[in-house]
């Protein structure tokens, strides 16, 4: 007895699934509580909820905080397109994306004056983009600009840029480099809170920073970058330049 206990979650799992699999349970379907299933399947809460991390981890059941568990709706991916930063929801079919926008000035604290190579303290004209498909998050940009380089209306809501932010493209002119560091981890407890992710499932973060063409290289604008490692495809594009060599006979 004592020896099936570790697999029964499985079982469970397996069950769950395969009403998912077979349309038994239809996306955006509320799941009984963790209790109602518990006792459904004669299990400890503890046993029903590893069944569902592992259903969640799969990107099958999406757990909201205070509402309960949902079947996922099937899972589209976006594409971050590397270079000038821009979010293209369009590369899958009817993906569309809202994006909110929340914009204010702070002052550089924690990482930021090392990204963005200022004094500690110094304004920072700051953006908050969230995307979105339906209900489900899929993106999140958080974008500094040092505030003397922020352009006319800004944080306003509505500005020439305005369009740039809900695509989490980069905002300045064009600048004269951008330094991407990409990496999967897993996400911060806010990361997992904005994104509505399994905590145990990992996110792609990207760390964009762009500088101008003096001869400082002037960091223009940083982004912290974070997406559900499952609903992302990052893509970088390298273009080899031919330097010709003339020979003086």
């Amino acid at each position: 007895m004592t020896g099936a206990v570790p697999s029964r979650h499985h079982d469970i799992a397996d069950d769950l699934r395969q009403q998912i699999t077979t349309g038994r349970l239809k996306p955006g379907e509320r799941l009984p509580s963790e209790a109602g299933l518990a006792d459904r399947y004669k299990v400890s809460t503890v046993t029903l909820r590893r069944a569902l991390a592992i259903l969640q981890g799969e990107g099958l059941v999406e757990k909201i905080h205070g509402k309960g568990n949902f079947i996922r709706s099937p899972l589209r991916k976006i594409t971050y397109v590397g270079g000038w930063g821009t979010l293209d929801p369009w590369t899958a079919a009817e993906a569309a994306l809202r994006v909110t926008v929340h914009s204010t000035t702070v002052q550089a604290h924690g990482n930021l004056p090392a990204l963005l190579k200022v004094p500690t303290g110094s304004p920072l004209a700051e953006f908050i983009c969230i995307s979105h498909e339906g209900a489900t998050p899929r993106g999140l940009a958080r974008i500094y600009i040092p505030h003397d380089l922020a352009p006319a209306g800004v944080l306003d809501d509505e500005f020439p840029g305005q369009e740039a932010v809900t695509r989490f493209a980069v905002l300045s002119p064009p600048p004269a480099a951008v330094r991407e560091t990409v990496c999967a981890r897993p996400p911060t407890p806010d990361e997992a809170s904005t994104l509505r992710t399994n905590s145990t499932g990992p996110v792609l973060a990207i760390t964009r920073i762009a500088t101008d063409a003096s001869a400082s290289g002037r960091v223009i604008e940083a982004a912290l970058l974070v997406f559900p490692g499952e609903r992302v495809d990052a893509v970088f594009t390298t273009d080899h330049m031919t330097h010709q060599r003339e020979t003086q006979g």
